[in-house]
């Protein structure tokens, strides 16, 4: 699968899973996928998929907004997939903490990290820990997407009956 469609692929399914339900949309959300990376091939192909009950690490830091301080935010949090393999973070409006400025991204960042599959046909970890991400922002809504890198799974043994030699 073409790469820049993958990419088109996971972002339209993220927007989707933060817009919907009734809970209002944060100031700042974190999103990222995890999938089973089925024949070994460290790319998402057609025999990928997405994992649903992946847990994750998130960690992350946001630096205040304001000339005249380095207060910075830094914490960690553990999230699953949901049935579309996504996992996503909400967080609510702190004083300070405003979407990152195009010369201050890196000040704002978050890293996930692998922690176990639910799922016993795809549980080795390959590819482990992305710090890529990459933002959206909204001026008129106040919102901040921070989009992470898809993470993934592989089976123990490769199915040579679907991904050949």
């Amino acid at each position: 699968m073409n790469s820049h469609i993958f990419f088109f692929f996971v972002f339209s399914l993220l927007l989707t899973a933060l817009t919907t339900g009734s809970v209002p949309v944060p100031h700042i959300s974190v999103v990222g996928v995890v999938y089973c990376d089925a024949c070994s091939n460290n790319s998402f192909s057609m025999h990928s998929y997405f994992l649903p009950g992946a847990e994750v690490r998130i960690d992350c830091k946001f630096k205040a907004a304001s000339p005249r301080t380095t207060e910075q935010i830094s914490f960690s949090v553990n999230r699953t997939t949901n049935k579309h393999g996504v996992y996503k973070l909400e967080i609510p409006s702190v004083d300070g903490i405003n979407c990152a400025k195009e010369e201050a991204e890196v000040l704002n960042t978050c890293i996930a990290s692998l922690i176990r599959s639910t799922s016993p046909a795809c549980n080795v970890p390959a590819s482990i820990t992305t710090s890529n991400q990459f933002s959206v922002k909204s001026k008129q809504a106040n919102l901040c997407i921070y989009s992470l890198y898809a993470l993934s799974f592989r089976p123990s043994k490769k199915d040579l009956t679907i991904c050949g030699k």
